[in-house]
Order: C-alpha cells, then sequence, then structure tokens
C-alpha cells in the first residue's frame, strides 16, 4: 500500500511538473531569425512609395511599382530570374526595369553577375542587405 502511495506521489508530481513548467522564451536574438522574401519586398517598397505586388493583365505580379521603376526583388542566389522577371514587368507596365537584391555574407559574386548585365541593359540594381 505504502508502494502504491509513493507511486501515485510520483505520478502526480510529474504531471504537475510537466502541466505548471512555463515555456522557455527563444534565446536566439531577432536579427538571427530568417525573413522571407515578402518582408525585404514590403519593407522596400514602403521606403519606396511603391504598391506592393502590383497585379498585371496577365496575373502576374510586380514585387513593387514606384512612378519610375517596375522592380522585381528576389534573393541573391535568383539574380538571374530578377532580371527576366524586371525586363518584362518593366516591358508591360512602360516603366524601368530594377532589381531589388537581397544581399548577405557571401552574397558578392551574384551582385556582382547581376551589376555586369544591369549595366548593359540598363537595370536599375537596388541593394537590399539581409
Amino acid at each position: 500500500m505504502q508502494k502504491l502511495l509513493s507511486l501515485l506521489i510520483v505520478l502526480i508530481s510529474g504531471i504537475l511538473y510537466f502541466l505548471l513548467e512555463t515555456p522557455q522564451t527563444p534565446t536566439e536574438p531577432e536579427t538571427t531569425v530568417k525573413k522571407n522574401e515578402k518582408y525585404y519586398q514590403t519593407r522596400m517598397c514602403d521606403t519606396l512609395e511603391g504598391e506592393v505586388e502590383h497585379i498585371l493583365f496577365d496575373k502576374t505580379r510586380v514585387d513593387c511599382l514606384t512612378s519610375e521603376h517596375a522592380i522585381e526583388v528576389d534573393f541573391a542566389k535568383k539574380w538571374a530570374e530578377g532580371i527576366g522577371q524586371a525586363l518584362y514587368y518593366a516591358e508591360v507596365t512602360g516603366k524601368k526595369p530594377a532589381v531589388g537584391l537581397i544581399v548577405g555574407e557571401g552574397d558578392q559574386k551574384y551582385l556582382k553577375r547581376l551589376e555586369k548585365v544591369a549595366q548593359t541593359y540598363r537595370i536599375k540594381v537596388i541593394v537590399i542587405p539581409k
């Protein structure tokens, strides 16, 4: 009987421990949290006072449309995709093409590639720090 009572106390203590345990808050600073493309797109477009995700006649979306530019926002590794989309959006909207490139550590090679092509095709490059 005493062993049963001891076992019951241990079980109840364990259950209470798990039920009353306070959740741990993350110890990582906010700056290490990964952000998606939409976060950078919205932040940049708000700064430029543009329209986020402007929908075109064919249901494609310009990431940011300003009075002067049709801007495609992409992470650095997608620099080539950004060029194609920016040129297409510029053609359809009558605006100048621009690529907002989200650049972090180790992404300089992608930025240099974009800048080389951008110079030839008059594409504005907007560097967005990661």
